[in-house]
């Protein structure tokens, strides 16, 4: 619980804040106001979610509705606050998302990647377009009042085209924080995951080009309009490589000018963005996609990344302020219901066959399924410019339909994220019945009898790093090895170099045995607690041990409190992958005191050019 203090601290605060109806007359004078209770509420609101484990940016959501004049206690109640608090907001979103948009790792991507990345937002769109048609929406409708399913809608004339649109798109800030704190951004499904989403912010961003022009859809115009887009993004690189290269230099001593010269940059592009007749929100995702190109501005992002939080609950606390109580629109929140479960369908629909075709077996096709499986916040973005007055493009039912799908969504998939491995499970028994049976590499028999000496359960960073020191140094003991894990890219890379591998889960004993571990002399498990899924070093120390009583055990801890533990399981040896690094720094650090440092970095340029791991 929160500590009674603090809700005591709060309670005044939010009472001294909150404007009197004297003081709501002044709107001047109510803004810091509207962003001070904003800001309170969220801390608390988010300090919650947190004991609960809940996702924060719901948590923005829930205080603005609890500050907001549509749900809430109407501690903000005038609109141009609201808009203010959202305008800010929105800019720098759109600022941050683009200083994250790491354009190299698509070049680096392989053919998985990119086909999934081009295709699944196509097909997406597709899919919700013919349903949306088949519900009653329509590309005639002038907007105004219309019906969906027996439903009132105060819709505008491109209704049908943003929820389309919309439904394509997944979210980046949730799906990243969640596999960042479940340590799955470097597995192959996450890997994955975080490239299709860099591909729907592309997607996006042609999208925020097109806005504009919507309601003039002529060839001409739209050409004009990516023109003057493509003109912004020539002026902002060579800007950016020019201009700000020196600058930055300059004043790289200086964090707080830094800052300062980061904002100035973003509200600078949203301006002329602004000039130009484009969306000052572009101008600010091409701002922040021009300093993330070069290496120099590495410095700012650390920098400027410290205020993002403060930006992102801005706006997410004034989406959560104009969301109407759903109780007083059932048939909109029902309707919201159903397409927020056509959206998780289509992820079933298009991510999976893709990266199943592609040969990503079934395990990876349907984790990174589950992980796209909700709403974009960059949607919200659309949705909300194409509300605003001066574009007139949907109504206000539409955008508040987007609005619950964007919430119903990110909590059905905060839960199912969190729960990716066993719904997987499920789901991967469900495919195989459709026909969609496990790869060759995921099935494949290996031949009775070859039993190998040293069993690796599990493949990560250090046993890749392990496989290519023994490939250098002591190739003839890559013959006695046996890997078991359940990535299809670790699969290929072994067999190529002559190691054998099983395709499976290390917590299930049936793979375990059919690995032949009741055979082994030395049973290693590199990976420690906090990566490994679905089982522990303590749980494997406990299977293997009945497995093969002979076996010597080698497991990972995090801790030297816990290794302590698994040696009182029976472990024969822990490894602290931390102490080890630590030891070796003590080497370089003497050396490098030594005045041997430029030796030193040529040697271990050499060395590592000559090794080549699985995982890169």
């Amino acid at each position: 619980m929160l500590p009674p203090a603090l809700l005591a601290a709060a309670g005044l605060c939010l009472l001294l804040l909150t404007p009197q109806p004297a003081q709501a007359a002044e709107a001047g004078h109510t803004l810091l106001a509207s962003i001070s209770i904003s800001i309170l509420v969220a801390t608390l609101v988010g300090c919650l979610a947190v004991l609960l484990k809940q996702p924060l940016l719901l948590a923005y959501i829930v205080g603005g509705v609890i500050i907001g004049p549509q749900m809430g206690f109407a501690w903000v109640r005038n609109k141009s606050d609201i808009e203010t608090i959202a305008e800010i907001g929105l800019i720098l979103l759109l600022f941050m998302i683009g200083l994250e948009l790491d354009l190299k790792k698509i070049r680096e991507s392989g053919k998985s990647l990119i086909l999934t990345g081009v295709l699944q937002f196509v097909l997406c769109v597709s899919l919700a377009f013919g349903f949306l048609l088949l519900l009653g929406f329509s590309l005639q409708a002038a907007g105004g009042e219309y019906s969906i399913l027996g439903v009132p809608l105060r819709g505008g004339p491109y209704d049908l085209l943003y929820l389309a649109a919309c439904l394509g798109l997944s979210s980046t800030t949730i799906v990243v924080k969640l596999l960042y704190e479940k340590f799955e951004l470097d597995t192959l499904a996450g890997r994955l995951t975080v490239g299709v989403l860099i591909f729907q912010d592309l997607w996006a961003i042609v999208l925020l080009g097109l806005q504009p022009n919507l309601s003039q859809p002529q060839v001409g115009i739209i050409l004009w309009s990516f023109a003057k887009g493509g003109f912004l993004v020539v002026v902002s690189l060579v800007l950016s490589k020019y201009g700000l290269g020196f600058v930055f230099q300059r004043i790289a001593k200086l964090p707080e000018l830094v800052l300062v010269a980061s904002l100035g940059w973003c509200f600078f592009m949203a301006g002329l963005a602004n000039y130009l007749g484009l969306s000052m929100e572009m101008g600010a995702l091409i701002a922040g996609v021009a300093i993330s190109t070069f290496p120099y501005n590495l410095d700012i992002i650390g920098k400027i990344i410290n205020i993002r939080d403060f930006f992102i609950t801005l706006f997410f606390v004034a989406l959560g302020m104009v969301i109407p109580n759903p109780l007083s629109k059932p048939g909109l929140f029902a309707m919201a219901l159903l397409l927020a479960g056509f959206l998780v369908l289509t992820r079933f629909l298009t991510v999976f066959p893709l990266l199943y075709w592609l040969g990503n077996g079934n395990r990876v096709s349907l984790l990174t399924s589950i992980n796209l499986s909700q709403l974009s916040e960059f949607a919200l973005v659309i949705a909300v410019l194409g509300a605003k007055p001066d574009y007139g493009h949907i109504g206000s039912d539409t955008l508040t339909l987007i609005i619950f799908i964007f919430v119903v969504t990110s909590i059905a998939s905060t839960y199912m994220i969190k729960s990716s491995h066993a719904l997987q499970t499920v789901l991967s028994r469900g495919a195989e019945r459709l026909g969609f049976r496990p790869l060759r590499e995921e099935r494949r028999e290996e031949p009775a009898g070859e039993h190998k000496e040293v069993a690796v359960l599990g493949f990560f960073r250090v046993a890749s790093a392990l496989v290519a020191h023994l490939e250098q140094i002591r190739p003839e003991l890559l013959q006695h090895l046996v890997v078991v894990d359940f990535n299809p890219e670790v699969y290929r890379g072994l067999r190529a170099r002559g190691v054998k591998v099983v395709y499976g889960d290390i917590s299930n004993l049936q793979t375990l045995h059919h690995a032949g571990l009741e055979h082994a002399r030395l049973i290693l498990s590199t990976i420690t607690d906090d990566i490994l899924v679905g089982t522990d070093n303590l749980k494997i120390i406990n299977a293997v041990r009945p497995l093969a009583p002979q076996a010597k055990i080698l497991v990972s801890a995090h801790s030297a409190s816990q290794a302590l533990k698994l040696y009182q399981a029976g472990a024969d040896y822990v490894l602290l992958p931390h102490e080890a690094a630590a030891l070796r720094l003590e080497a370089v650090l003497d050396q490098m005191l030594q005045g041997e440092a430029d030796r030193l970095r040529e040697t271990e340029m050499a060395r590592l050019a000559r090794l080549t791991e699985i995982l890169t």
